[in-house]
């Protein structure tokens, strides 16, 4: 029989607080350092150069070092306060291991016993979970059921076998929605003893989550749950995401693991398609693979892509929920699609102009700049491209293909072989292929013509149509809908 629910009273009250007091110690904790030092613990050692296996890439990350110890793989990941850019212009006072957040990535193979070691520098305790592993029960870090928590100050030993391979997490699992919204996560790759198939030539790691990160402040809300405003590959939103590179004819492999609070996230790769290779319930039979060009990476799992590049050029690696590759959103805002701006922006600056902050050099952290724009704080929309703004941020980066290059840095922007990008047709074109760029102005069928005033364009991506020999002033222009059996020619309408 279900055991009845309680009631809300004084025990859900003082567990709320205790939850609001955890978060006052993550305020009041010493501004931590932008870098580790150098001689920190988990950073004084180089990886051995592995045998075996091509080791991953984490854009904008690292990986963990380790050193070998009676036949033991043994790491140090060490919890504490660290500050964060996601992008320019925007810093956040997080959690992390070893310095950085997200963590660094624990790679190892598969039958390796690994020894872990985690020191806790947070102001509260916490442990850690190594989420998809099949390991003993008293390692799987779930405090207050599997073993204590670790308390400031202390380290524990976490010592286990590798028994599968793939790609895996690792979490803090006490106090879950304070210390994973302050980022306490990383990414953990296994790679087989005995491969199946060929090895990747680029294997990148990718970590997705999203925080909320009011304009001006430097703290996430770990209380929030569905209204997340920063949403990031790696800890970074466009235009700080590192390019993924390769060459053609590389075989690459994209592991995407999601520890976001709630969302979950389809990732879409332009350019080309790939095979869904794995999840983190281990790999796929190659008779149960199949092609995509989107993969939905649920909240709490991993998804692994593999393909061979054979197409040049940039090509854009996204999340596909729209709002999601936006920084920082704008909300409860009236919807102004269509507006005739003409007078519009100059009567908005004759209403704030009184209150728009001046040039003042004593202003202090959280108020808005002479800009009008709070401190911390970012455009929604993108950075700079080789046709002019990209209007994209959030989770977004850029697949970097080559021909021939030397080395995997970033190789700048891709040049386009002469007529092959799009471009302002001519007037010769559009009479040549019989296209009517007037029927936007003629009457519709119930006698009235469909044009509504629009933004025009603009070089930071403001809305409306560009401006065309026929639409010179760039307004939106509703076409009337095409008749049955107006269909183009060759394909009439039926």
């Amino acid at each position: 029989m279900p055991m009845p629910m309680p009631m809300p009273g004084r025990g859900f009250l003082l567990a709320g607080i205790g939850v609001a007091v955890m978060c006052l110690a993550a305020a009041a904790a010493d501004d931590p350092p932008e870098h580790p030092p150098d001689d920190a613990p988990g950073h004084e050692a180089s990886n051995p150069q592995p045998n075996g296996y091509r080791p991953v890439i984490t854009p904008n990350g690292t990986t963990l070092p380790f050193r070998v110890v009676d036949g033991v793989k043994v790491y140090h990941l060490i919890a504490a306060a660290v500050r964060h850019e996601f992008a320019p212009g925007l810093t956040g006072r997080l959690w992390g291991f070893n310095g950085q957040v997200h963590g660094p990535t624990i790679e190892a193979v598969e039958g390796d016993r690994v020894r872990i070691y985690v020191t806790n520098h947070l102001p509260e305790p916490t442990s850690i979970h190594w989420h998809g592993l099949h390991i003993t029960n008293g390692m799987d870090g779930v405090s207050g059921m599997t073993q204590r928590a670790i308390e400031p100050g202390e380290t524990f030993r976490y010592e286990f076998d590798l028994r599968q391979h793939g790609t895996f997490m690792y979490h803090s699992h006490h106090n879950e929605q304070v210390q994973m919204a302050m980022g306490l996560m990383g990414m953990f790759v296994i790679h087989p003893r005995e491969p199946g198939g060929p090895p990747p030539d680029r294997d990148f790691v990718i970590l997705l989550s999203e925080w909320k990160m009011d304009p001006g402040s430097e703290r996430p809300d770990p209380f929030e749950m569905i209204d997340f405003n920063v949403l990031t590959f790696n800890a970074k939103v466009f235009p700080a995401t590192a390019p993924l590179v390769a060459k053609i004819g590389d075989r690459v492999r994209i592991r995407i693991g999601n520890l976001s609070a709630t969302d979950h996230h389809p990732i879409h790769m332009h350019g080309g398609s790939f095979r869904v290779i794995e999840t983190d319930g281990g790999p796929i039979p190659e008779a149960g693979q199949w092609p995509e060009t989107t993969v939905l990476v649920p909240v709490g799992s991993t998804r692994t892509v593999e393909f061979v590049a054979s197409n040049p050029g940039d090509w854009a690696l996204h999340c596909h929920m729209t709002h999601h590759t936006m920084n920082q959103m704008g909300h409860n805002l009236p919807n102004l699609t269509g507006l005739d701006p003409s007078d519009f922006d100059q009567a908005v600056m004759d209403l704030v102009a009184d209150r728009l902050p001046r040039n003042d050099p004593t202003a202090e952290e959280g108020t808005a700049d002479m800009g009008g724009s709070p401190k911390n704080t970012i455009a929604m929309l993108g950075g700079d491209g080789p046709f002019g703004y990209i209007p994209m941020g959030g989770m977004f980066t850029v697949i970097k293909v080559r021909e021939s290059i030397e080395n995997y840095e970033d190789p700048g922007w891709y040049e386009q072989p002469e007529g092959t990008v799009a471009e302002a047709a001519t007037a010769e074109e559009l009479e040549r292929d019989g296209i009517d760029l007037e029927a936007a102005t003629r009457p519709t069928e119930n006698g009235g013509p469909h044009a509504t005033q629009a933004p025009p364009s603009s070089p930071d991506g403001g809305h409306g149509s560009p401006p065309s020999p026929s639409n010179p002033e760039g307004v939106e222009r509703e076409v009337p809908p095409q008749k049955r059996g107006e269909g183009h020619e060759g394909h009439g309408g039926r």
